[in-house]
């Protein structure tokens, strides 16, 4: 064999475990996906339904001690976090 051979032999081999590397990360982020998917409708139901807005009040008004995390109540977390969800599917055409 030459060396252009062996060469070529290389760069195949590195788009191989390239593309094995990426796929295999591929296919855990959509299991994890497919894992949180009922989550991302529990948030939508939970911004829609009114207790987000009473949740964020009470913690505007410092009822929710300073130990609780809330970036869920933040104004725009969880809006911003569905919109990325849905620009997401649609981009890839993944209906939940």
């Amino acid at each position: 064999m030459t060396q252009t051979d062996l060469q070529r032999i290389k760069d195949y081999e590195y788009k191989f475990s390239e593309v094995s590397r990426v796929m295999a990360a591929l296919n855990k982020a959509l299991d994890d996906y497919f894992d949180i998917q009922s989550y991302i409708g529990d948030l939508k139901e939970y911004m829609e339904s009114g207790q987000w807005k009473a949740d964020f009040e009470a913690d505007e008004r410092g009822e929710i001690p300073a130990d609780i995390e809330r970036g869920v109540l933040s104004e725009d977390g969880l809006y911003d976090l569905l919109g990325e969800v849905d620009r997401i599917l649609r981009r890839y055409a993944i209906r939940p």
